[in-house]
Parts: structure tokens; sequence; C-alpha cells
């Protein structure tokens, strides 16, 4: 019998173009995700950005899925780059886990809504804080200059 105890999510960090700010853009769900749920995330992401799109992801077979290889191939604006196999040092999108764990250490929800309020609390906590998103970039090993 498939448990249903657990919360999946799909996350990404843009910068603007002049380097000027960094937006957290997350998905939670109380179930794993699959390929039309990472479609529809990037749709999500698309309508919000503008201008051409600098995609740059692991090599998950989620990322790879038959809906989403189609929608990639279908936007023109929409360019992807994988990050080598097994760097998750290398994916800014890792440390935003690293400052969400923080504010959850030492928490034990009684339930899965428990758990998405405080996922909420402290992702609240992390969009809101330009300082923080800046931290989650600069922690990569990713060759930025500040």
């Amino acid at each position: 019998m498939y448990k249903q105890d657990r919360i999946s999510s799909v996350s990404a960090l843009a910068v603007s173009p002049k380097r000027k700010r960094v937006a957290l853009y997350l998905r939670c769900r109380a179930r794993n995700l699959n390929g039309l749920d990472i479609r529809d995330f990037l749709k999500h992401l698309l309508r919000h950005l503008r201008g051409p799109v600098v995609l740059l992801w692991d090599r998950g077979t989620i990322h790879r899925r038959k809906e989403v290889r189609e929608f990639i191939r279908q936007r023109t604006r929409l360019h992807v780059e994988f990050f080598p196999a097994y760097a998750p040092e290398l994916n800014p999108a890792e440390f935003v886990w690293c400052q969400a764990d923080k504010a959850l250490a030492n928490t034990a929800p009684e339930d899965l809504d428990e758990l998405k309020g405080l996922l909420r609390s402290s992702v609240r906590r992390i969009r809101n804080s330009q300082k923080l998103l800046w931290s989650c970039i600069y922690a990569s090993d990713l060759p930025w200059s500040r």
C-alpha cells in the first residue's frame, strides 16, 4: 500500500538579467511529482519571467520525461543546460532546502497539514529575503562573480 506521508516539491531560483534580484518559485504536492507537474511548473515560470530563460537543472529522470522534453522543444525562449551527474553542490536550489531545514529543525509535525504550514512559513521567510536568496546562489559551486 502506498503511503501519502510526504511532500514532494519542485523549485527554481530566478536571477534578474542585471543580477539585481533573485526570486524563488516553488510548488509542493502531497504526492510524488510527475512529468505533468514539472511541465506545469515550467509553464508557471514562463508566465512570470520575461525574455529568454536559461534553465539549469539536474539530470533527474523527471526532467527528462516525454511531456517535459516536448514542452521545452516547443518553447524557443527556454534554453536548458544540465548540471553534471551527481553534482548537487552546483545547484543553488539545493541550498534553499538548507535554509528551510534550519527553520524546520527540532519540529515534529503531527501530520502533513502541519508540515505544509511549517514549510509555507519557512519558504515565505526565504522568499522575502534577498540576503537569504543570494546566499543560496553564492553557496553553490557555480562560477558566479559577485
